[in-house]
């Protein structure tokens, strides 16, 4: 690497940078092999064999690649997109229509206050080392674990020393910026291309900046979450649900990260991060998907691997949801007697681990892993990670957030719109909580403004620090009031501007009323699900080689997400099978089944090796019992187990529309149809039954 950079700034003749390039790719290979041997024998990925399937049938490839191709941004080729297109489909009859959740579409470009009052602008980082010489960047926690992980590799490193740098991989996503720095002098890590002498870690906002408009005056990003929308039109999805709670909304979307050093194909690149995202879960009493006695028993059934932020070790364990009628989502978490400590959020993950295995993930290379508290998310008081395992290690293809109501929180605050639900009462609800009544104790807080100090203080902009401090829920007041009692002051920011607020400008209220209405500010479950990453994923965990013979590569796709459904191959190109072609052709169309005509001139055997290779589930065949007989009959391929059953054409598209809905399996198909064990007609003869 290090000589094709040399080359190009000496601007080499570009035979000899080719020659480099090239020497480098193979050296690329050799050590991909070399990985590749290492690995356990059950978890062995020719990842070589397999991308190289993956750009020859075009499931995608680098973007503006006659270019030079620009690092983390890819383009999908026809069938990429198709298996896309399905995962997106089954994701939206899994959790949309299935849970009966709103969606919404939502710009993608965002104002900067939206996200100054979300905290991604000051918040939405990760820690950057530089080459001190050339400039290039690292992100600093995926550099030290290469480098960690190559010295334990060596034969030299002592039991203690590899049990030392085992315990800074367990713990990598809990150390700050500081931290960082120490183990970076510590353990000597130098830039693995050039073997310079690295900057210390430096915090790198992953967000694109851009303006809007042609003044150039409102900045604005292109957002890094497709949850802030929601939120938004959180007063607009209340009223559409005519005011009730619970609901939930979601949207299919672009996001975009700005990463750092993107590898590792679709598992990290600089768009679509988050597309798919079940953004909220605004909640108030017993949800009803919780009492859906059918997916309510699917999700009590699941066990996986989880991983607790209390230990290291992966348990294989019951998520142990207790379902029953809870009060007022938003202000508490309910006795548990599971891993998961909060109902909602372990129902949800129930439903992640269905969807995620019905598309194609294995459930053997599946966990759940619980985020460390210095790891999670500025916005989130739990999370939980859906991870699988491939060549790359574990990765992080979901996450499952508890938001509680820390956004709808701040943006009413920044905006000085109540983001609430309000609920009537039957009895009014007093403050005091007397012996056989049925009265309710709660405490009221809010902040006490003292006007004339503020006034005297901001003059015009007294008036934004009092409706900013109206607005101020329980949470943020207890804060602010430790900071007064603590160093006699704190700030607020609103409207662009930063205000110090002292103890004679602000003191804290608490008092009681009786009220006829209770507001609600709901807490908020996020699932986000990464397209790429589930692909990929997807990829590994089901691709094969044909036993026998090495060169025949397929991927077994669910068929609820294969690209195609079904092919349809003429034994030859014979013209007496065209009809019958598109007469099935027109029958998959009408049933609305995705297919694929390959009427080639290759011998059968090759042409069902080419739809193999791209995933198709299933495959017709004309052949000359087709035309010689009446009824008129066609064979139909499993792909996976290559078994093949005979059944009358008018049949075929209802059965592969059954099949690819999963309301049949391939056992049911072949207990009811004859085995294929090769045709009995040849080209001249004609027989009528």
């Amino acid at each position: 690497g290090e000589l094709v950079r040399k080359l190009k700034e000496e601007k080499a003749p570009q035979v000899d940078i080719d020659k480099a390039v090239a020497e480098l790719k193979a050296r690329k290979r050799v050590l991909e092999a070399k990985e590749l041997a290492l690995q356990p024998k059950d978890d062995i990925v020719d990842r070589v064999k397999m991308e190289d399937t993956l750009k020859r049938r075009f499931f995608y490839d680098q973007a503006f690649s006659i270019y030079g191709g620009v690092s983390g941004l890819y383009d999908f080729g026809p069938v990429g997109c198709a298996l896309k297109n399905n995962i997106i489909q089954a994701w939206r009859q899994h959790f949309i229509q299935e849970e009966q959740i709103l969606e919404i579409d939502c710009t993608m470009l965002t104002p900067e206050p939206v996200l100054k009052t979300s905290g991604h602008v000051d918040k939405f980082a990760d820690f950057m080392v530089k080459d001190v010489k050339n400039g290039e960047c690292f992100r600093a926690d995926h550099l030290l674990k290469a480098h960690l992980q190559k010295l334990m590799s060596d034969k030299k490193c002592t039991a203690e020393k590899k049990a030392e740098m085992e315990n800074v991989l367990t713990q990598l996503d809990n150390y700050g910026q500081q931290e960082l720095a120490d183990l970076f002098v510590n353990y000597n890590v130098k830039s693995p291309i050039t073997g310079n002498d690295l900057s210390p870690p430096v915090s790198f906002n992953l967000m694109f900046k851009t303006s809007i408009g042609p003044g150039g005056n409102m900045p604005g990003y292109l957002r890094p979450e497709t949850a802030q929308g929601i939120f938004l039109n959180f007063k607009r999805l209340l009223e559409f649900n005519q005011g009730k709670l619970p609901f939930a909304a979601a949207q299919i979307g672009n996001s975009f990260r700005n990463e750092i050093s993107p590898r590792s194909g679709l598992i990290r690149v600089r768009y679509c991060k988050f597309p798919l995202s079940t953004e909220g879960y605004l909640g108030e009493v017993a949800p009803p998907f919780l009492l859906n006695h059918r997916q309510l028993q699917e999700v009590l059934s699941v066990t996986c691997q989880v991983v607790c932020r209390s230990t290291t070790n992966h348990d294989t364990a019951s998520l142990g949801i207790n379902v029953y009628v809870f009060c007022f989502f938003p202000s508490c978490f309910f006795p548990f007697q599971g891993v998961i400590n909060n109902s909602v959020l372990g129902y949800f993950i129930g439903r992640i681990y269905l969807f995620l295995t019905k598309v194609g993930v294995s459930p053997e290379k599946l966990r759940f892993r619980q985020h460390m508290e210095n790891e999670m998310a500025h916005y989130a008081c739990d999370c939980w990670d859906a991870e699988s395992k491939t060549s790359y290690g574990w990765i992080e293809i979901v996450g499952c957030a508890d938001r509680s109501c820390y956004d709808l929180s701040c943006h009413a605050r920044a905006t000085k719109v109540p983001l609430i639900a309000e609920k009537p009462l039957k009895e009014p609800i007093s403050f005091q909580n007397k012996p056989d009544s049925l009265e309710v104790k709660i405490n009221v807080v809010q902040f006490e403004a003292n006007k004339g100090a503020i006034g005297k203080a901001y003059k015009k902009d007294a008036k934004v620090v009092m409706e900013y401090l109206s607005m101020c829920d329980e949470c943020y007041i207890t804060e602010m009031e430790q900071l007064l009692n603590e160093k006699g002051e704190f700030t607020v920011e609103t409207e662009g501007k930063t205000f110090k607020l002292t103890k004679d400008m602000v003191t804290v209220k608490r008092f009681q009323k009786t009220l006829h209405v209770e507001e609600i500010i709901p807490n908020v479950i996020e699932p986000s699900f990464g397209i790429g990453r589930i692909m990929y994923t997807v990829f590994e965990h089901t691709f094969h080689i044909r036993e026998g013979d090495e060169q025949r590569t397929f991927f077994s796709f669910p068929a609820v997400v294969a690209p195609f459904k079904c092919s349809v191959l003429p034994l030859s190109q014979n013209q007496e099978f065209m009809p019958f072609v598109k007469e099935l052709s027109e029958a998959l169309t009408r049933n609305g089944i995705s297919h694929k005509v390959d009427d080639s001139s290759g011998s059968i055997g090759r042409r069902y090796a080419r739809t193999d290779e791209i995933g198709v589930a299933f495959g017709i065949t004309i052949d000359f019992d087709t035309v010689n007989r009446t009824p008129h009959t066609a064979t139909l391929r499993d792909r996976d187990s290559m078994r093949q059953i005979r059944a009358e054409i008018s049949e075929l598209p209802a059965i592969i529309r059954d099949l690819a809905n999963g309301y049949l399996t391939w056992a049911d198909v072949e207990a009811k149809y004859p085995q294929f064990e090769g045709q009995e007609t040849g080209k001249k003869d004609t027989i009528e039954e």
